[in-house]
């Protein structure tokens, strides 16, 4: 799927990823979606990022996604927030670009006692929500480099599309991988 370059391709992409994540989650027996993920020794030894050991399952995935729906929300409204007195940064405090990977364990953590239905109706409403406030900002406030001084030299739609359609694909390999090794492991 090409890179969104307008409003409305940027709510079409994250809305077919979503539905695709979901289609994918779906497809799997309903065992292996509370199962445990098992990716295996050997291919684990192959990835370098952390993620792969970080969530264990499903609503790990579900989680992680929803938290940085969140992220994206609340950096968005309050920016938007004429009294906010400030710029907020995407990243909450103490987190930096360099430190964001502590944060995502962070998330993992706080949500350990978040049932799985939990995360799923958590994921969609957080999804509705962001693509709502999406649909809010017009094409040049979306696109434009630099239109809000609080994006730096980037623009909204990019930290749209990072938590959306992009962050959807994420999943969607994860869970792939997920749906190869649980039936691997139960032949």
């Amino acid at each position: 799927m090409p890179r969104p370059k307008t409003k409305p391709e940027l709510l079409e992409a994250a809305d077919a990823q979503f539905e695709n994540l979901w289609k994918l989650i779906d497809a799997l027996p309903e065992d292996a979606q509370y199962a445990t993920f098992s990716f295996g020794a050997d291919f684990l030894q192959k990835q370098s990022a952390v993620h792969w050991t970080r969530d264990k399952n499903l609503r790990d995935v579900l989680i992680h996604l929803f938290e940085w729906h969140q992220l994206l929300l609340i950096w968005l409204r309050a920016n938007r927030d004429k009294n906010i007195g400030g710029v907020r940064p995407f990243l909450p405090e103490p987190y930096t670009w360099k430190t964001y990977g502590q944060m995502n364990v962070d998330f993992w953590e706080k949500h350990q006692d978040t049932s799985y239905e939990q995360a799923q109706e958590m994921l969609n409403e957080s999804h509705a929500e962001v693509l709502t406030l999406i649909d809010s900002f017009s094409d040049d406030e979306l696109f434009v480099k630099k239109h809000f001084p609080w994006t730096g030299t980037s623009n909204v739609a990019t930290y749209c599309i990072s938590a959306t359609s992009s962050h959807y694909d994420w999943a969607m390999k994860k869970i792939k991988q997920h749906g190869k090794t649980y039936q691997e492991g139960s032949k």
